[in-house]
């Protein structure tokens, strides 16, 4: 009994000095007494970012998914003992009702701007946010587009409840792989690439800041709007139809189908002289693969094989 008591202390002095972990979210220092135990995730891939973590026994719910059609076989399983708290974007009511201690998610991934449910209103609730690191353009400088912002997310979060081993073994494996996947792209010619997400009058797109950029890098292409100062954004026909993409990167999600923005793009006389319009080259993504998560390599994987035929 004595020793098993000794354990116990010895074991305890560990975790406390394992804690208190303060970690960079976006412009803001958060700071974590001890893990969290009542955590939610917004949208598929933040939630995906949980789970490959090991966390759903530390999660009571998610919000974000089936609102916006993201869910596929794969990620239903995950969430499968989970609640869907809110179809879309959470209120204030509905994460303090969860008696939440803990949010993941970003700026246009669960919160917006000036919005109800910030990491400032959040606070009162005693809820601590850690903000998606794609977002942080949202509220403040940040580099560019990369791999790292992903990787950046999957180690903090190994911080915060205290599962950095795991953490930096996915992020290790991801790396290696991506390495690998990458190892014989020829990178001399870039590809002109275009992201299509959706739209018609007006196009939803990739920009600087937005995962996919890194993505398209790292297979060997070049977002044609990777001087859009933007994550995600809205702009206009002309600067596409001009920039003339090589490749079409479809984003698959929501009530328009892939094969219907394929068959928009094919059918408007308007974008008949686009070389991947004139060639069909079009490589398809799903939500969850466009967006930072454990499925980015895959994506990338996806991408080499579209662009080079590997």
């Amino acid at each position: 009994m004595l020793r098993l008591s000794l354990a116990a202390v010895l074991l305890s002095a560990s975790a406390a000095l394992a804690q208190p972990v303060t970690v960079k979210s976006c412009d803001r220092e958060v700071t974590f007494d001890a893990p969290p135990a009542r955590a939610i995730s917004n949208d598929v891939n933040l939630t995906e970012m949980m789970l490959v973590l090991g966390l759903r026994d530390r999660m009571v719910g998610y919000t974000g998914i089936s609102g916006w059609k993201t869910l596929d076989a794969e990620m239903r399983e995950g969430v499968a003992e989970l609640p869907e708290l809110s179809a879309k974007y959470p209120t204030k009511e509905v994460l303090a009702g969860a008696e939440a201690d803990f949010f993941f998610a970003g700026w246009n991934y669960g919160m917006k701007v000036g919005g109800e449910v910030t990491p400032e209103t959040l606070a009162p609730f005693g809820i601590k946010t850690y903000e998606l690191t794609e977002s942080c353009i949202f509220v403040g400088p940040k580099p560019k587009s990369s791999m790292e912002d992903m990787y950046i997310d999957i180690l903090n979060l190994g911080r915060i409840f205290g599962v950095e081993a795991k953490a930096e073994a996915l992020v290790a494996g991801w790396k290696a792989r991506l390495a690998e996947v990458t190892a014989r792209v020829d990178r001399s010619a870039p590809l002109r690439v275009f992201v299509y997400d959706s739209g018609e009058e007006a196009v939803f797109t990739a920009g600087a800041y937005a995962m996919p950029t890194a993505m398209i890098e790292a297979a060997g292409g070049v977002n044609i709007m990777s001087d859009l100062e933007k994550s995600w954004a809205e702009i206009g026909w002309e600067p596409v139809i001009e920039r003339n993409p090589q490749v079409v990167v479809i984003v698959n999600y929501g009530d328009v189908t892939a094969e219907q923005k394929i068959a928009f793009m094919k059918q408007n006389p308007a974008f008949a002289q686009i070389d991947a319009v004139k060639n069909d080259r079009f490589v398809v993504l799903e939500y969850v693969e466009a967006t930072p998560g454990p499925r980015n390599i895959k994506a990338v994987e996806k991408l080499v094989s579209g662009f080079w035929g590997q």
